[in-house]
């Protein structure tokens, strides 16, 4: 075998000093480029056995890039979803960067979710995740005699060919992928969302005992009621009103978990790790344990229970006159639902005429503050009693609901206020404007239906609402609103304020979910500190660790926002994959160069129609209107546009639906034909 020299290379020349305009150029350009070594995570595992990662930490315009990670040396087990690993980055194309291994970081290794199918050699895992294309391999003695069609968890074993499916060894069997019950334990498992709590911290629930009065103020002969969903079991919040001069008196008591869940103690770990409780069809996985979240925590009706609760004053123009937080003791009046209050309400307008009355007048001060106000119908998942799919339905919108919310949200602008008031750690619920590259993309979208949104990225709220209203009641309503959605920022905790652009707030907090957010368990200690309540506010390790809880609670928070999603996708496709061969009409809510995404409006359901379901054509896709052309046919495919489709298939274990067209010779619609043509489709892509 010969020996290859290479030339040393001559150094460059040095080059000139840039002016300052291209030196300006040349940081932007740099601001989206990854260092040569850096931190990433492994997302999903392509078709060859590849793992798929992206930057944990990434700063630069747009979605971060995508990572082709270089298989692992000899002897070491292969990269699975969830790990992460210092890995040295070198760019192969746009938004491409290839990456080897440096340096595991073995706190997280991660770990394999999916359906085990058996075969005399040992067998293989179907990963339940749709980004995961590759299938792992399992040799004989490594199944922990998991039985065919059961999902598993597993973890990846040193060895393999270098592309190909990789070994693994299943390390715990969670259920039959055929029982209906055990699709929201593949998001559980899948996202890694803690199930058990230690026996310290069950230990320290098992010993709470009822609050007494003491020093707190006595509220039991106040007739506060907790309003909630039919399925609720923990009640966090309780509200009253009453007219008081030109306005109205409020109350909004919640229950005072800090006086159970001491910093510091195996419960406030356990919170802290959790971050939130997670909510499914079937089951919820509580961010304290039952004795508490359903027990001493829960305001129950006619039980004594400890309470922080704000009392407000507000004028008959909603606007807040004052508020005083305090620690009580409450016996709530009642327990009930959105659709009791709701009906009770419109039955006889006497009843909760307080609460409805005080509800008006916040809602008209957010009207005139000029919030983003989204219509998108929460789809309810209804289980029969053999755990099976009875229904998918959107989730109907209450006035009742409105109502709770504008109390809520008015409590939490009081506990951001008292807390800057008296100069105490916040943690803010924040929400930064969206970019302007994403308000260039809902501008171009806006625009093929006749929508203008002013220039600039200066919007305030209220311009965005009004593109909502001026689509309310069409059929482009849904599109429109969840386009809109997709172009705002993701709110998240920060002990810094930038305040929340949805809401239009300049100073916002979480204070009324303690039983199921540890930011508003936080934001109690907080006050009780601030407001000398007690000795269990926040504690030094609280004040020194904030600007980590921030960020660990945000992850928590969109973890369980994902596992509740893919919970509900795969529930859908449960639901509908008796279905299979049926037509249905939809709506394009996606385009991009290798098919359409289409949404169901009915049940929500959303699946994907590949390329080559579309008529025989060279289809060019138009990043500008959004839409695939037909170059011969002039045939046009575009968001929002309505289309009859056929479920070709349902698969429950990912949450995966595929369409194909009802009819090919479908002429272009309406839809389409009125959207106007974009000047210059420099990025218009030939597919056949």
């Amino acid at each position: 075998m010969k020996s290859v020299v290479k030339k040393p290379r001559k150094k460059p020349p040095k080059p000139k000093a840039l002016p300052r305009r291209d030196a300006k150029f040349i940081d932007r350009r740099q601001a989206g480029r990854l260092p040569e070594t850096a931190v990433v995570e492994v997302t999903g595992i392509g078709r060859d056995g590849e793992a798929l990662a992206r930057p944990v930490a990434w700063g630069g315009p747009g979605r971060p890039p995508i990572i082709f990670m270089a298989a692992e040396a000899r002897g070491q087990a292969a990269l699975a979803p969830g790990a992460r690993v210092l890995a040295r980055l070198k760019p192969i194309g746009a938004d491409k960067y290839e990456g080897r291994t440096l340096r595991r970081l073995a706190e997280q290794m991660g770990s394999i979710v999916g359906v085990f199918r058996a075969h005399p050699q040992g067998g293989r895992i179907e990963p339940t995740d749709r980004r995961q294309k590759a299938e792992w391999t399992v040799p004989p003695g490594e199944s922990m005699g998991a039985q065919a069609d059961e999902i598993v968890r597993a973890e990846p074993l040193p060895g393999g060919k270098f592309m190909g499916p990789k070994p693994a060894r299943i390390t715990e069997r969670l259920g039959l992928a055929s029982d209906a019950r055990s699709v929201s334990l593949i998001a559980i498992a899948t996202h890694g969302i803690p199930i058990d709590f230690s026996e310290s911290a069950l230990r320290e629930a098992q010993a709470a005992r009822a609050t007494p009065l003491g020093r707190r103020m006595d509220l039991r002969e106040v007739p506060l009621i907790t309003i909630d969903g039919a399925d609720a079991r923990d009640f966090d919040d309780a509200v009253f009103a009453e007219p008081a001069g030109h306005g109205y008196r409020l109350i909004v008591a919640i229950a005072d978990v800090a006086h159970y869940v001491k910093p510091g103690s195996a419960l406030d770990k356990a919170a802290r790790e959790r971050g939130n409780s997670c909510y499914f069809p079937d089951r919820v996985i509580p961010m304290l344990p039952e004795a508490l979240s359903n027990g001493w925590c829960s305001l129950k009706p006619g039980e004594p229970r400890g309470c922080m609760f704000v009392e407000m004053h507000i004028d008959a123009h909603g606007t807040k006159q004052s508020h005083r937080f305090g620690r009580g003791l409450m016996r709530s009046a009642a327990r009930k639902t959105y659709e009791q209050v709701q009906e009770e309400f419109e039955r006889d307008p006497a009843s909760h005429a307080p609460l409805y009355a005080a509800f008006a007048a916040l809602q008209a001060a957010r009207t005139a503050r000029g919030t983003l106000d989204l219509d998108l119908p929460e789809r309810k998942v209804e289980l029969g009693e053999d755990g099976q799919v009875r229904n998918i339905a959107p989730r109907p919108r209450l006035d009742s609901h409105r109502l709770i919310e504008e109390f809520m949200i008015l409590a939490n602008v009081c506990a951001a206020e008292a807390l800057e008031h008296h100069h105490q750690p916040c943690m803010y619920r924040v929400h930064a404007p969206p970019s302007a590259e994403k308000l260039d993309h809902l501008r171009a979208f806006l625009g093929t239906l006749d929508i203008s949104l002013q220039p600039g990225d200066q919007l305030h709220p209220r311009d965005l609402d009004r593109v909502l209203k001026q689509v309310a009641g069409t059929g482009m309503a849904q599109l429109v609103n969840e386009t809109v959605l997709r172009s705002q920022s993701q709110a998240e905790y920060s002990p810094d304020n930038i305040g929340h652009f949805g809401l239009a707030l300049t100073r916002y907090a979480h204070f009324t979910s303690p039983i199921r957010r540890y930011a508003d368990l936080l934001v109690h200690r907080a006050l009780i500190s601030a407001l000398k309540l007690g000795n269990d506010g926040l504690s030094p390790d609280d004040i020194a660790r904030f600007a980590d809880a921030a960020e660990q609670i945000t992850a928590t928070e969109r973890r369980a926002t994902l596992a509740e999603r893919d919970s509900t996708d795969r529930y859908l496709a449960l639901f509908l994959q008796h279905c299979v061969g049926e037509s249905f009409t939809g709506r394009i809510s996606g385009v991009t160069k290798f098919g359409l995404f289409v949404t169901l409006p009915e049940n929500g359901a959303s699946g994907f129609l590949s390329m080559a379901s579309l008529p025989d054509d060279f289809w060019m896709h138009d990043e500008a209107t959004q839409s695939l052309i037909g170059k011969r046919s002039r045939k046009t495919y575009q968001l929002a546009q309505r289309l009859e489709v056929r479920l070709m298939e349902a698969r429950p274990v990912t949450g995966g639906l595929l369409f194909a067209l009802a009819r090919q010779d479908a002429p272009a619609p309406r839809d389409a034909a009125r959207a106007r043509p974009a000047p210059r489709r420099p990025k218009a892509k030939r597919q056949r």
